[in-house]
């Protein structure tokens, strides 16, 4: 692709993941000074008050998006704000597809349905490297349709999702680009609602609200979508309603085709596409937008196998994106005060599991008898508040949502989910430190139909 010369306030993606082992020797050194000027008693006594810190400092952030959410969501979600039908830029809707012939037939279908006219909409969908069958099935499916195009890459040609977005971004002719993903089905009106947030000349990037369609598969798939309540309707709404800087997450969302051509596309050296686009927008100056409104549904994990992969491919990539982009976020002029300290508290998500998995091991220390036996007493009460949070915001989250009554009994099942993302994330922030190699994967869809409550999709 023939980028353009940069723009004076870009950022440019790292195109090269690297790891960080010097910061698993400065924790090794820095423990064995505490030790060593403490004593292991008062070592583990100020390792587990650092610890509490986090928890009560990302608590209160948990409850003010829970406070938010559960003020003025439910309002927002219900007063459906209308559409400005003269502005209408060119739009390309693009949508990367790895062995997605699974899907294919529903993801077809909604993109035909979408309400935008036919002469400022296009549509590409890049059959990357399938071995299924998807190249042909997607040829056949829009053989009749004149706006939407399959374009093919071979097996090999590498960069993951990002690499079949750019290839198509060369070929993009829309002012406004909108990705979905494969197991996505948009709702008809999900383009409007995205692109209407563009006629701001400071928003470069519009995220909008997923549900899951398959919850009724497994147990996992019905955790996994109060999940998304929580993280659609309460934190990702808190994000926008109290500091305007909501997360642009790859799918259900849209990006100005030259602020993407500008930051040269997406980076391709990190699994997180998404995350990493966003933290070049918000230091370009430029901003995000969520709109609760804009829904598309997708699929979850119906496996503990396929639901590990996917959120360690999560946490590897953010992780890694705070190791690249936490510098520039201190030294940015585009950012106030609190949005640098939320967005850092953002950038951070993904490492709090892995100071839970340390209070566990201290907890296993005093078990063993290491140490002063209080210290157990003093970590159990504010470990809780770690679950405290995600706990308050997922009950928000249905009710916002107005979820079923059955829903509140899948609650039970967040537990084992938090307990099997703890172990996940860690393993995936120790293999980042190390620089373990790791290549983008795509999450295992779903054969079944949909089969979301008339509630949830509303």
């Amino acid at each position: 692709m023939n980028e353009p010369a940069p723009h004076p306030r870009s950022v440019s993606a790292p195109r090269l993941p690297r790891g960080a082992p010097w910061s698993l020797l400065y924790l090794l050194a820095l423990e064995i000074v505490a030790v060593s000027l403490l004593g292991v008693d008062r070592a583990v006594t100020a390792a587990a008050i650092a610890m509490n810190v986090v928890f009560i400092v990302y608590l209160f952030r948990h409850l003010a998006f829970a406070a938010t959410a559960a003020r003025y969501a439910s309002r927002d979600l219900r007063r459906l704000p209308d559409v400005d039908v003269a502005f209408v830029p060119t739009v390309t809707v693009m949508v990367a597809c790895h062995n997605e012939a699974v899907v294919a037939r529903n993801l077809v279908a909604g993109l035909r349905g979408l309400d935008y006219p036919g002469d400022r909409l296009d549509v590409i969908l890049v059959d990357d490297g399938s071995q299924d069958g998807t190249g042909p099935m997607l040829e056949h499916l829009t053989a009749t349709d004149p706006h939407i195009r399959v374009l093919h890459r071979p097996p090999g040609e590498g960069g993951g999702k990002s690499g079949a977005l750019n290839a198509a971004l060369e070929r993009a002719t829309g002012e406004i680009i909108v990705v979905f993903d494969a197991d996505h089905v948009p709702s008809p009106d999900v383009v409007r609602r995205l692109v209407r947030h563009f006629a701001d000349a400071r928003v470069s990037a519009a995220q909008g609200r997923c549900v899951i369609t398959n919850w009724g598969e497994t147990p996992l798939a019905r955790a996994i979508a109060i999940d998304y309540f929580s993280g659609y309707l309460v934190n990702e709404y808190g994000r926008q309603a109290l500091f305007e800087l909501p997360a642009y997450g790859g799918a259900n969302c849209a990006v100005r085709a030259s602020t993407l051509r500008r930051l040269g596309g997406w980076n391709p050296a990190t699994v997180t596409e998404d995350t990493d686009l966003t933290m070049r927008v918000l230091l370009s100056g430029e901003r995000v937008r969520y709109d609760v409104t804009a829904v598309d549904t997708e699929q979850a994990p119906t496996t503990i196998r396929w639901f590990m992969r996917q959120r360690y491919r999560w946490a590897r990539g953010h992780q890694q994106v705070w190791r690249d982009y936490r510098r520039a976020v201190l030294a940015t002029p585009h950012l106030g005060t609190m949005a640098r300290i939320e967005t850092l508290m953002f950038l951070l998500v993904f490492h709090v599991p892995v100071v839970c998995a340390a209070t566990f091991v201290l907890l296993a220390m005093r078990l063993a008898g290491i140490g002063h036996p209080i210290t157990l007493f003093e970590l159990l009460p504010l470990t809780a508040l770690l679950f405290a949070g995600p706990f308050c915001e997922l009950a928000v989250g249905l009710v916002v949502g107005r979820a079923p009554r059955w829903t509140a009994w899948s609650l039970a099942l967040m537990l084992p989910v938090f307990i099997v993302s703890i172990t996940v994330t860690t393993k995936a922030w120790i293999d980042g430190l190390l620089g373990v190699p790791y290549a983008w994967v795509k999450t295992r869809r779903s054969g079944a139909e949909p089969s979301t409550p008339e509630r949830v999709a509303a």
